[in-house]
């Protein structure tokens, strides 16, 4: 297969994302998000909140993370963070779609996408924890704005939400979990 044969069948299979629903719906909750639409979505809180990542990051590389990294759901699904499943199985095959996904490209590009995405998933790099705290919030912010959106149907609690959401976005941009952390309080303390 030539290069723009591989890149456009590549680019065929990525429009399947937008069939891959999440849990949580759009803010005004007529119907679920998709995972092509989340990946638009993070892509430009990260444009907008960079200023608030702990430590200066290469917005370019941050939105390129972002936009590979749920490519992997075509195969794996999307596994919503408070929902119950085996995370190690998830990871796995998480890491088979990424073969087969990015393995479409031609070589070089299939490396460099595939280099992204494991620095993303490994969340070592300034740009990776910036980018994993993003895509970490969002959900968040749509559970706020949709009267907590999936968390009752999760029994989500506000120690889970902390531990689970919390650390990482404060690792990545401690002023958003600041800014939002009374406002999730408020919804925990309005269920009580």
């Amino acid at each position: 297969m030539d290069r723009l044969a591989a890149q456009i069948a590549f680019l065929d299979e990525a429009d399947r994302l937008k069939s891959v629903l999440r849990a949580g719906t759009l803010h005004d909750r007529s119907r679920a998000e998709n995972s092509a639409e989340h990946s638009w979505h993070v892509m430009l809180y990260a444009l907008t909140l960079a200023e608030h990542a702990t430590r200066p990051v290469d917005i370019t590389r941050v939105l390129r993370m972002l936009l590979l990294h749920d490519l992997v759901e075509i195969d794996a699904g999307d596994a919503p963070i408070h929902g119950d499943h085996d995370p190690a199985a998830q990871e796995a095959a998480e890491r088979a779609a990424a073969d087969r996904i990015f393995g479409l490209l031609p070589p070089d590009q299939a490396a460099g996408y595939r280099a992204l995405w494991d620095e993303f998933e490994a969340a070592e790099s300034d740009d990776a924890i910036f980018a994993k705290a993003i895509d970490r919030v969002q959900p968040v912010i749509g559970n706020l704005r949709t009267e907590g959106g999936t968390w009752p149907e999760y029994n989500v609690t506000q120690e889970m939400l902390e531990a689970r959401v919390g650390a990482k976005v404060r690792r990545g941009a401690p002023a958003l979990w600041a800014h939002l952390s009374g406002e999730i309080a408020s919804w925990f303390r309005g269920r009580s």
